[in-house]
C-alpha cells in the first residue's frame, strides 16, 4: 500500500505558508505523494504551480493531479509542462488526468462543450505520450496537426505513468483503453471492485494490461462530521448517503483503506473535507494511525 494526500476543491490549504506547512510534513513523515485538484473558477490554486511548489520543497514526495482536466489544453504545451516538472523533481510526476467537472462555469473556463470534451480527451492524450517518448511527431487529426513537432525534452520516466478517474462505463472503458492506473473518487471498495473488472475488460479488449498495483482510490474523510457542500453535493449529485464515501474517524478511515486493499486496491489518497487548525499535526496524527499500513505488498487477489 501507498498512502497519499490531496488537498481538494473546496480552498483546503489555500495560501502559501499552510500549503508549505502541508508539503513539509507529508515529507518528513513519510507519505508517498501530494495530489493537487483543479477547478479553474474555484478557491484552489493551478495544479501545475502547486506541484511546482512542492517539487522544490520536497526530494521524496511525488507529485500528482486529482485530476487535472485535459479537454481545452494544447497537448504539445501540457507534454513539455510534465515533462519538465518530471526533469525537474528527479523523476517524481504523476499525470493524472480527467474529461473536467460538469458544471457551467468551469465549462466556459476551458471553452469545451461537453459533448466535445470525450473526442479532444481521445485525441491529446496519446498525443501526449508519443511527445514524451518519440523524437518528433506527425500528426493530422480533427482538432491538432503537426509536423515534427518535438518539446526538446523527455522526462526522466520513460514515459510517466498516466492514471485516470471517473466510474461511469464509458470512463472505465477509457481507462482500460489509454490508462496506466486507475484513481476514482467517491466511491465504496464494493464499487471499485466492480468497476476494475470493466476496466480489466476494456484493456484487454485493447490488448493492454494494467499493472495489479495501479489501481487506486481518492479516500474522502472528516475528522468529526461530514459537513456542507459536501453532504449536499454527494446525495443530489452522486445518489450516495454521504456517509457510504467519506468516513468520520481516523479507526473508520484505517478501516476503510483495509477494505480497499482487501479488494486490490493499494494506491490511496487521503482527502480531508475539513480544514484543519494545524496541517503538521493533522498529518502526524494521520501518520501515527495509518501509515503501517504503507509498504503492505502481500495483495490479495482481485
Amino acid at each position: 500500500m501507498r498512502i497519499g494526500y490531496g488537498i481538494g476543491t473546496q480552498g483546503l490549504a489555500d495560501g502559501g505558508a499552510r500549503f508549505a506547512e502541508l508539503i513539509d510534513a507529508l515529507e518528513a513523515l513519510g507519505f508517498d505523494s501530494i495530489w493537487c485538484s483543479e477547478r479553474a473558477t474555484g478557491p484552489i490554486p493551478e495544479p501545475m504551480v502547486s506541484l511546482a511548489f512542492a517539487a522544490g520543497r520536497t526530494k521524496k514526495l511525488k507529485l500528482g493531479t486529482s485530476v487535472q482536466v485535459l479537454p481545452g489544453r494544447n497537448p504539445v504545451l501540457l507534454a513539455k509542462q510534465w515533462a519538465s516538472l518530471d526533469v525537474l523533481s528527479g523523476g517524481r510526476t504523476l499525470p493524472a488526468f480527467g474529461l473536467g467537472v460538469v458544471e457551467p462555469l468551469e465549462q466556459q473556463a476551458f471553452g469545451v462543450t461537453r459533448e466535445e470534451r470525450a473526442p479532444w480527451f481521445d485525441e491529446a492524450l496519446p498525443l501526449i505520450r508519443r511527445l514524451w517518448s518519440e523524437d518528433t511527431v506527425d500528426h493530422d487529426g480533427p482538432r491538432f496537426h503537426y509536423e515534427g513537432v518535438s518539446i526538446g525534452t523527455r522526462p526522466i520516466q520513460q514515459p510517466p505513468d498516466v492514471w485516470l478517474g471517473g466510474r461511469a462505463p464509458r470512463e472505465l472503458r477509457r481507462v482500460g483503453e489509454f490508462a496506466d492506473g486507475w484513481l476514482p473518487s467517491f466511491c465504496t471498495p464494493a464499487i471499485v471492485a466492480a468497476g476494475r473488472q470493466q476496466v480489466e475488460a476494456s484493456a484487454a479488449a485493447a490488448g493492454r494490461e494494467i499493472d495489479d498495483e495501479h489501481y487506486g482510490a481518492m479516500v474522502f474523510y472528516g475528522r468529526t462530521e461530514v459537513p456542507e457542500p459536501y453532504a449536499s453535493a454527494v446525495g443530489a449529485r452522486l445518489g450516495f448517503d454521504p456517509g457510504d464515501v467519506i468516513v468520520v474517524g481516523i479507526p473508520a478511515l484505517r478501516d476503510r483503506l483495509e477494505e480497499y486493499l482487501a479488494v486490490g486496491f493499494s494506491k490511496l489518497v487521503l482527502v480531508p473535507v475539513q480544514e484543519a487548525e494545524s496541517w503538521r499535526a493533522e498529518v502526524e496524527e494521520l501518520a501515527d494511525g495509518l501509515l503501517d499500513l504503507q509498504g503492505t505488498r502481500d495483495l490479495p487477489a482481485a
